[in-house]
């Protein structure tokens, strides 16, 4: 969970987002990912289910949106126009689709085959524990970095990022093209 979820790997679009004058809350980020991976974790196959979708299917589109985003980082240009949400970056697109997207949602019902219910919901707090205090001292190590650091930190992250979309995208893709056989 923790490289699917890759906070650290968050923190330039965390600054980013602060650097335009968005709020970002680092306890509304942890209680509605929170909210959002168990949902899916025990409602997620019903969704897709009830959409006739099957997880390597959603995890492709996933994909799709996260290698957006990454190039979004690498090119320093604006793709997704954002809905007005005045101030506040909670919730898009810190919350969805970067810690609870469909990297997360994918792994959470690949790991229910694997582990005990507890186990996994163990793994989520661990990981919601972490991306507070990444959250929460993003800003005191912002004031710290120069401009130019920033930048070169974002760009690295976002080829990460590239390199997640891809794996996510080639692993769920032959999943696909084997299910049409």
């Amino acid at each position: 969970m923790f490289a699917v979820i890759d906070i650290i790997g968050a923190t330039p679009i965390i600054i980013s987002l602060r650097q335009q004058g968005k709020e970002v809350s680092a306890a509304k980020t942890c209680i509605y990912s929170f909210v959002l991976l168990l949902g899916f974790f025990f409602a997620g196959n019903m969704i897709l289910q009830l959409f006739q979708i099957d997880i390597a299917s959603f995890a492709l589109a996933g994909s799709i949106v996260v290698f957006i985003m990454a190039l979004e980082m690498v090119l320093n240009i604006e793709i997704f126009k954002s809905e007005d949400t005045g101030d506040k970056s909670t919730l898009v697109p810190l919350v969805f689709p970067l810690i609870a997207g469909a990297g997360a949602f994918t792994t959470l019902i690949s790991l229910k085959s694997q582990y005990a219910t507890p186990n996994i919901i163990l793994a989520v707090l661990a990981n919601i524990v972490v991306i507070y205090f990444v959250i929460a001292f993003t800003g005191k190590f912002q004031d710290r970095l120069s401009k130019e650091f920033i930048i070169v930190l974002r760009k690295f992250f976002g080829i990460i990022l590239i390199a997640i979309a891809a794996q996510l995208f080639t692993t769920n893709i032959q999943k696909l093209l084997l299910m049409g056989q």
